[in-house]
């Protein structure tokens, strides 16, 4: 038996259980440039020290669509996954959300992506920056779904999930 998605452990958990993984468990996952993987990787040690961490190289084409390198070529990028409880200082209480928004304003620094089913705090704006929306609304419009499907934001946002 596989195990199952977060996507279905998250809409059916109650809001203790909600707020108990927040308050005390992170799972992220950032698509960032190779280039930027050694201060990545400092990165995430300053803000979570979770370990093991996952790395997995991926070949960022130039395709159409939400993720694509900023520049014409194809580049590679490195997930770097985080998946545990945040080591915070004897004392201080780990904070999921100001944690969570150093960590996406860092990856969106580098030109790097976070993925869709981790918890994102991004405003739409920012939300729009770090995605390309161009194809999508494209779509949106087209094909006439802005009425049968929420907007993929208004799907991945912790606040506007919880609205």
């Amino acid at each position: 038996m596989m195990p199952p998605k977060v996507s279905l452990l998250k809409i059916t958990e109650t809001k203790a259980i909600t707020n108990l993984y927040e308050n005390n468990h992170i799972i992220q996952d950032l698509l960032v440039p190779v280039k930027s993987l050694k201060e990545s990787i400092l990165k995430f040690h300053d803000a979570v020290q979770v370990y093991p961490v996952w790395l997995c190289p991926f070949n960022l084409s130039n395709d159409p669509g939400m993720v694509h390198p900023v520049g014409e070529e194809e580049e590679l990028y490195v997930d770097v996954g985080v998946y545990g409880v945040p080591r915070v200082p004897q004392g201080k209480q780990y904070n999921a959300v100001r944690v969570t928004r150093d960590i996406e304003d860092f990856v969106a620094k580098v030109n790097g992506f976070q993925m869709l089913y981790a918890d994102s705090y991004r405003t739409m704006e920012e939300f729009r920056q770090m995605f390309d929306h161009m194809l999508y609304d494209k779509m949106r419009d087209q094909l006439d779904c802005k009425k049968a499907f929420p907007d993929v934001y208004d799907k991945v946002n912790k606040r506007a999930r919880s609205h």
